[in-house]
């Protein structure tokens, strides 16, 4: 007896998937993002960065684009698919494929001229360090006289 996970989801995930791309297929805009997968991340904050690790598996490093524009980072990319069908031995298939995309607002104490990226072993690391934090001003009042 197999053992297989019940997703009562997942049929209409495949069918907003499916309805999305036909649809930009359709409008063929290139305005609205479309992804078939998003990766999961982790988001962590420091006292000098923030960091942000995205789990990309089986992805070149050249297939993934970040970038950064009017405070909100984004990260996108394409993962290739190779064709499984049962006559090959395959039962089931799960690991996605096809292009992804995130994106994510930073707060204003980001240093958007400074951000790194990294991917190893199938995680991309984006490092984004803090500004130096804004000391107060004291402005002297000047009596008339």
């Amino acid at each position: 007896m197999a053992i297989t996970r019940y997703e009562p989801w997942s049929l209409l995930n495949q069918l907003q998937r499916e309805l999305l791309s036909s649809q930009d297929e359709k409008n063929n805009e290139g305005s609205i993002a479309t992804a078939e997968w998003e990766p999961a991340v982790d988001i962590k904050e420091e006292t000098d960065r923030f960091i942000i690790h995205a789990d990309i598996p089986g992805v070149k490093p050249e297939d993934i684009d970040v970038s950064m524009e009017a405070g909100v980072l984004t990260v996108k990319g394409t993962k290739e698919s190779t064709a499984k069908t049962e006559n090959e031995g395959y039962k089931r298939v799960e690991r996605t494929s096809g292009s992804f995309y995130r994106r994510f607002s930073l707060p204003d104490s980001a240093n958007n001229e400074a951000i790194s990226a990294k991917c190893k072993y199938g995680v991309l690391e984006i490092i984004i360090p803090k500004r130096e934090a804004v000391k107060p001003k004291r402005i002297n009042i000047s009596s008339e006289e």
